[in-house]
């Protein structure tokens, strides 16, 4: 069995405790349509939410996400439990909500690492990481970048220079899940969550346990990343589903096809926690305009010296990122890609605070009609 300090759990946690007897801590491993598997030193539990959490839940980012901690009330004979309650967030993965609806959705929760996945195949897309990036920014947790198959990229480590030049400080590791490149220095990573640590890492009972979750397009190398991660896997009951499955992407093309279809919560052998996700074709941004200049923090900079404070980089006298962009020391794409974010943030907010005002009215018309009702029956 693992411990909760294994598991994740910290002093964060534990101050949120209700001190009810018969409620313990678990953590979210996975979810599939308000069904969850949760995990706690006691081993693997089916688990639903309880009416009173339903009820109580408006928005469904309030909902029980992998990563989260919860206290849940066990029926060990049945090997199932219920979920009374959803602990406060260290931090979070957000995204909008694929489609017309403008709605958050928590991709993976108290997550300390981010490994952004990409591989280095016709897949490599520097847009994509820096859209990964502004979202990384904002979930409390470190992003590192991962450009994984370098194995049948002869340019490997060119991609890698491209990759650090983009990554406004984020850590970019080159690995390979079949030759094994870079996968003792994520196991490091996820061991003690230091960016200097070093092979003789101090006992294991005295580092602190890193969650880190993967997230990419379909086919870069998630699951078979995290398969060469967690080993040979035994059959404990946290264990109960084996390596993940993985499938050989499109000849073609190079593009990849859904493998992992849920988040999944999985140890990692000599410390730590990794989440896989399914690979995400569409992921719109959700709250991330203070992040978008730490990812942009080049042009934030040379934005300093335009001539106008509220200069667009556009076609405005005296621009100093035109300038730079004309003199070749930054990439005109990079600054579509900078312009094309900040629009996308600007329609979302304006989306979000439409949203926002037709709930309030819906809200006060129910209110209304509750006051209308009360003033009827009174007057009978």
């Amino acid at each position: 069995m693992y411990s909760l300090q294994e598991l994740g759990w910290c002093d964060f946690f534990a101050q949120q405790l209700t001190g009810e007897q018969d409620l313990v801590p678990a953590r979210i491993a996975e979810e599939n349509r308000e069904l969850y598997r949760i995990f706690n030193p006691e081993g693997a539990y089916l688990a639903e939410l309880s009416g009173k959490l339903r009820h109580a839940t408006q928005l469904r980012a309030e909902l029980p996400a992998v990563g989260d901690w919860v206290l849940a009330q066990l029926r060990r004979g049945e090997n199932r439990a219920t979920v009374h309650q959803v602990l406060r967030r260290k931090g979070k993965f957000s995204r909008k909500i694929a489609g017309r609806k403008t709605e958050e959705q928590i991709v993976a929760a108290n997550i300390d690492v981010l490994f952004l996945v990409s591989s280095l195949n016709r897949e490599f897309n520097p847009r994509r990481i820096e859209r990964y990036l502004t979202l990384a920014w904002d979930s409390g947790a470190r992003p590192v970048i991962v450009l994984n198959k370098a194995d049948v990229c002869e340019k490997a480590d060119a991609f890698r220079t491209e990759t650090e030049a983009a990554a406004m400080g984020a850590r970019v590791v080159l690995t390979s899940a079949t030759r094994g490149d870079g996968l003792e220095e994520l196991r490091a990573i996820l061991r003690g969550g230091d960016e200097d640590v070093e092979s003789d890492l101090a006992p294991e009972s005295e580092q602190s346990c890193v969650t880190a979750a993967l997230l990419g397009s379909s086919g870069v190398g998630k699951s078979s990343l995290v398969n060469s991660l967690i080993g040979a896997l035994t059959s404990d009951a946290l264990h109960q589903g084996g390596q993940l499955t993985t499938q050989a992407v499109r000849p073609g093309d190079d593009r990849g096809r859904h493998t992992t279809t849920s988040r999944q919560l999985l140890l990692v052998p000599g410390g730590g926690v990794v989440i896989d996700t399914p690979g995400m074709r569409e992921l719109q941004l959700w709250d991330a305009a203070d992040s978008i200049g730490r990812t942009f923090g080049d042009i934030q900079e040379l934005a300093a010296g335009c001539k106008f404070r509220d200069c667009r980089h556009q076609s405005e006298p005296g621009c100093a990122v035109r300038a730079a962009v004309e003199a070749e020391a930054l990439d005109a794409e990079r600054v579509e890609s900078f312009h094309k974010l900040e629009k996308e943030e600007q329609f979302l907010e304006a989306k979000q605070d439409a949203a926002l005002r037709s709930q309030r009215t819906k809200e006060l018309r129910k209110l209304m009609k509750s006051v209308n009702r009360f003033y009827r029956e009174r007057g009978r």
